[in-house]
């Protein structure tokens, strides 16, 4: 284990074998690291943290601090963070509160770029990335493969789909169903993410019936339940559009339009 001399690890910490600790690196009593991973200069690992294989946290990073939210009165909660993530400079992750279930997650292979935040009980999902100074308000449910252009931000409670792209600088106040790219504040849908089907490797099957349940959902003058409904019966049964009516029918904030 490297774990540089000007480090002060508590001697309760465990961490794995291959773990490397940078300069100046403060890690607390009830933090777990696993193999492979390593942290930066500077950075602070604290509270009820499990962080798993081959993350890179960065310096200045700060891991694992209590909520910035008044509600919280040092309750027992945690942060988990899974395998092959990297943290960049001056992110921040928290751990949960009793009212949000009492965890935050960040899945694997995330990429939280500089002074990004991830806030109580968030539920990151795999592959996300929050460029430049991404703000992830308390609650918030983020699906697998979701990206997040610089400067965005998202109210609390509010759910993202999966393969979603959120513009930069939006301002993203409600759910935002799979497949999509919204912009703007408050943030509006503007259309289908191609790139990110492509790239997730829909199939043209797959792209076209997207476009199809997106044009019913957005562009046709019916009612959401009745858009629904129409999907369904148009489409149902396929996984890609079972996962997007899924979606719409769990919304509680409602959707962006």
């Amino acid at each position: 284990m490297a774990i540089h001399s000007t480090a002060v690890v508590d001697r309760h910490a465990e961490l794995d074998g291959s773990v490397e600790v940078g300069p100046y690196v403060v890690i607390g009593p009830k933090v777990k690291i696993g193999a492979r991973t390593r942290v930066g200069p500077h950075a602070v690992i604290e509270g009820d943290t499990t962080i798993g294989q081959g993350n890179v946290i960065f310096q200045f990073a700060s891991v694992g601090a209590i909520p910035q939210d008044l509600k919280y009165a040092g309750e027992a909660t945690r942060l988990e963070i899974g395998d092959g993530n990297q943290i960049r400079e001056f992110a921040t992750v928290h751990i949960g509160t009793a009212g949000g279930g009492g965890v935050t997650r960040v899945a694997n292979r995330c990429l939280l770029m500089a002074n990004s935040h991830v806030a109580h009980d968030v539920q990151l999902g795999d592959g996300c990335i929050l460029a430049n100074s991404v703000a992830l308000a308390g609650h918030v449910v983020v699906e697998d493969h979701v990206i997040f252009g610089g400067l965005a931000a998202v109210h609390q409670f509010t759910r993202i789909g999966r393969l979603v792209f959120v513009s930069g600088g939006a301002m993203v106040t409600q759910d935002v169903p799979p497949y999509l790219t919204v912009q703007g504040d408050r943030a509006e849908v503007v259309g289908i993410n191609a790139v990110g089907l492509t790239r997730a490797r829909f199939d043209e099957h797959a792209q076209a019936r997207v476009k199809a349940a997106y044009k019913i959902v957005f562009r046709s003058k019916m009612g959401l339940r009745e858009a629904v409904a129409h999907v369904k019966a148009e489409y149902g049964g396929n996984p890609e559009i079972d996962h997007f009516v899924a979606f719409l029918e769990g919304t509680q904030r409602g959707i962006a339009r």
